[in-house]
C-alpha cells in the first residue's frame, strides 16, 4: 500500500499530461465526429520538436509553441488528406501517422534524443512531481478555458455544427471541409504540446513514444464521460472530465502494476479498460434500463 501511495503523485502528473491530450481526442472523437489516429503521430512529433529546440538552445516554452505548431501541421495533413483526396478518416489518420515516424526519425536524428533538467530549463521534470502537477494542471485550466471561449464563437460553433450534423451545417452556408481541418489542426495541435510536455517530464523524445496514444486519449475520454457524463452538461466541464479520465486511468494502471501485472500486458489491459467502459453505457441502457421498465410494469 505504501508503494502504491508513493506512485500515485507520478500517476497524477502523468494524467494531467495526458489530459491534455484528451482534451484533443475529446474534439475529434465527441465535438468534430471524426475517428482521429493521427495523435500516435503528432504526439511524438511534438515531443521530438520540443526536445531538439530546447537542446539547441531555444526556450522551452518557445519550444512549445514549435511543437504545437507541428502538431497542427500534422493535423493539417490528415485534414487535406480527407477533404481534399477523399481519403476516409481511419485511413488519412493512418497515412499520416506513417508518415510522420520517418518525419519524427528526421527530427531527432536517431531513434531517441535525452534530454536532462540537470543541463536546461525544463517546464516540468520526473524529479520533480509535485511542481509538474502544478504546472500540468495549470496547463489543461488554462487550454479548457481557451477552447471555451473558442467554441462559443461562431467559428467554434461551425466546428460543433460540423460534428453534430453536417448535411443541416451545409444547408446553414457552412463549408464543412473547412471545419473538419480546422478541428483536426487544434487537436493535433494539442497533441503536440502533451508530447513536448511528456517528453520533457520522462527526460527523453523517442519515435516510438506516441505509440498507443489514441487509445490512452479513447480511455480518458470514455471514462470521463462515463463517470461524469450525467454531472458536467457544461462544455468547459466536459473537456475537463477527459482530463480526470486520464487522470484515474493512470492511476488505475498503477494499481494493476502494484498487483503484479507485467508491464509488457499494459497495452492489452489498456485496451481492455477502453472495451469495459466503452462496453458500460450499452450494458447499463440494455440490461438496467429494460430491467427498470419490467419492474416498472409490474408495479402497474
Amino acid at each position: 500500500m505504501g508503494s502504491l501511495i508513493n506512485a500515485l503523485p507520478g500517476s497524477v502528473a502523468q494524467g494531467l499530461i495526458w489530459g491534455i491530450l484528451a482534451i484533443g481526442v475529446y474534439i475529434t472523437y465527441k465535438v468534430l465526429d471524426y475517428a482521429d489516429l493521427t495523435v500516435d503521430g503528432s504526439l511524438a512529433t511534438g515531443g521530438a520538436v520540443a526536445v531538439m529546440c530546447i537542446v539547441g538552445g531555444m526556450n522551452p516554452y518557445l519550444a512549445m509553441v514549435m511543437a504545437f505548431g507541428a502538431g497542427m501541421l500534422a493535423g493539417l495533413v490528415t485534414g487535406l488528406f480527407h477533404t481534399v483526396f477523399g481519403i476516409p478518416p481511419i485511413l488519412s489518420g493512418i497515412l499520416t501517422q506513417l508518415g510522420l515516424y520517418s518525419v519524427n526519425m528526421r527530427i531527432l536524428g536517431k531513434s531517441n534524443q535525452a534530454v536532462s533538467v540537470d543541463q536546461y530549463e525544463l517546464i516540468v521534470s520526473l524529479r520533480y512531481i509535485q511542481e509538474a502537477c502544478i504546472t500540468a494542471g495549470i496547463c489543461c485550466l488554462i487550454i479548457t478555458l481557451v477552447l471555451y471561449w473558442f467554441f462559443g464563437t461562431e467559428l467554434g460553433a461551425a466546428v460543433r455544427a460540423t460534428g453534430c450534423n453536417q448535411n443541416m451545417a451545409r444547408a446553414q452556408g457552412i463549408n464543412t471541409s473547412n471545419q473538419k481541418v480546422l478541428g483536426l489542426v487544434i487537436s493535433n495541435g494539442l497533441a503536440g504540446v502533451s508530447g513536448a510536455l511528456y517528453a520533457q517530464y520522462q527526460g527523453s523524445a523517442d519515435v516510438n513514444m506516441g505509440r498507443g496514444a489514441i487509445v490512452i486519449g479513447l480511455a480518458a475520454v470514455i471514462i470521463g464521460e462515463v463517470v461524469f457524463g450525467k454531472i458536467f452538461h457544461n462544455f468547459a466541464l466536459r473537456m475537463l472530465a477527459a482530463v480526470i479520465g486520464a487522470i484515474i486511468y493512470f492511476i488505475v494502471i498503477a494499481i494493476v502494476l502494484q498487483l503484479g501485472l507485467s508491464t509488457n500486458d499494459l497495452k492489452l489491459f489498456s485496451a481492455l479498460i477502453v472495451a469495459l467502459f466503452l462496453a458500460i453505457p450499452h450494458l447499463k441502457s440494455k440490461y438496467f434500463s429494460s430491467a427498470g421498465r419490467k419492474g416498472g410494469r409490474a408495479d402497474a
